[in-house]
């Protein structure tokens, strides 16, 4: 019994780091914010590997994922963002706020963040109702999203390259947010980074993407993160084939 719990465990770890990465992002920590997705991730990333060695996969274990993924890698990211348009936002206002306001027309710009965690609920839903999804994905999955925006802050935070200017822009930022909820609900597949075993003729792309994500954050450290995303959904334009239609059922009256 607690064996089967221990996927279950994870993914409640995996929620709680995402509620302490919206404290942290509140108090305008956005680098210790961004670790808590990653830390998320990570968990993540365990409770599906433990869920398949135990034999412990569940409905409700499916149900409570998808409930702590929308609020560790879709209101997680979403807070960094907002915080980021509104610091944006503050350093470029030519009058002073009524920060008491915060419907304030010049900060409303900010509330578009929001838009990540609606779509998020949109594609995690999709998601576990879409049987096509078991070895590839349609769309952009949720933790991907949120480890490209997670990266935002960490980039800034280690800003070799000079990318602020850049990146603080709010006119970078919004139309961001708009093509990431797109990549979210769009059809776009994506191959799947599970490996069910180590052979190179099965794996191999996986194996390319991962030494090419490797090298690039050996050199290029946070930066490489959002560059290694988009490469990901490059190069399986590569990998996966055409998506199967669903089957339609015949409601018999």
């Amino acid at each position: 019994m607690i064996k089967k719990n221990i996927p279950n465990f994870l993914t409640c770890c995996n929620l709680l780091c995402g509620c302490v990465g919206i404290v942290a992002a509140f108090k305008w920590n956005l680098s210790a914010a961004a670790y808590f997705i990653g830390l998320s991730a990570v968990f993540d990333f365990l409770d599906g590997i433990s869920a398949r060695m135990l034999k412990a996969v569940s409905n409700i274990g499916k149900q409570l994922d998808s409930f702590a993924d929308l609020v560790s890698f879709g209101l997680l990211p979403a807070v960094i963002l907002y915080i980021m348009i509104y610091q944006n936002i503050l350093s470029s206002a030519l009058s002073q706020l009524d920060l008491d306001n915060i419907f304030n027309f010049q900060t409303f710009p900010a509330f578009t963040a929001f838009l990540i965690p609606v779509f998020s609920a949109i594609r995690l839903a999709k998601f576990n109702i879409d049987t096509r999804q078991s070895d590839s994905f349609i769309g952009l999955p949720t933790p991907a999203n949120a480890i490209l925006i997670g990266s935002l802050p960490l980039i800034l935070a280690n800003d070799t390259f000079h990318l602020s200017p850049v990146i603080l822009n709010s006119y970078f930022l919004i139309p961001t947010i708009f093509l990431l909820c797109y990549l979210l609900v769009s059809k776009l597949p994506l191959f799947s980074l599970k490996f069910k075993n180590i052979s190179w003729g099965q794996n191999k792309i996986r194996f390319i993407f991962l030494f090419i994500s490797l090298v690039l954050i050996i050199m290029l450290t946070y930066t490489a993160i959002p560059l290694i995303i988009f490469i990901y959904i490059f190069m399986s334009f590569f990998k996966t084939k055409k998506i199967p239609q669903r089957h339609k059922v015949t409601k018999i009256h």
